[in-house]
């Protein structure tokens, strides 16, 4: 379980620094949408299984409640499920 929360906080870092820095000034700059519309359901998707495997996890892995906060509030953050990442998940 552990793995697979890993592939999916990194695949949910990426998607997020693309419609922040890519998708979105698109949109608002040029004033095209498609790169939003593309980006956006695999990342709303990807989002949500973060959160529920973290929750799974928490249980899995004894997190403490501020763990389990920090853990939950790097997924809003650029570059936060990266730090996540090296600082909890890796072996």
């Amino acid at each position: 379980m552990k793995k697979t929360f890993r592939i999916v906080s990194i695949l949910e870092g990426i998607s997020y620094l693309l419609l922040l820095f890519i998708a979105t000034p698109i949109k608002y700059l040029v004033g095209n949408e498609l790169f939003v519309k593309i980006l956006g359901m695999p990342h709303g998707l990807l989002f949500l299984t973060y959160v529920v495997l973290a929750i799974i996890l928490k249980y899995e892995l004894n997190w403490k409640p501020k763990t389990f906060i920090i853990i939950l509030l790097a997924s809003v953050i650029p570059f936060g499920t990266f730090y996540i990442d090296r600082k909890y998940l890796k072996e």
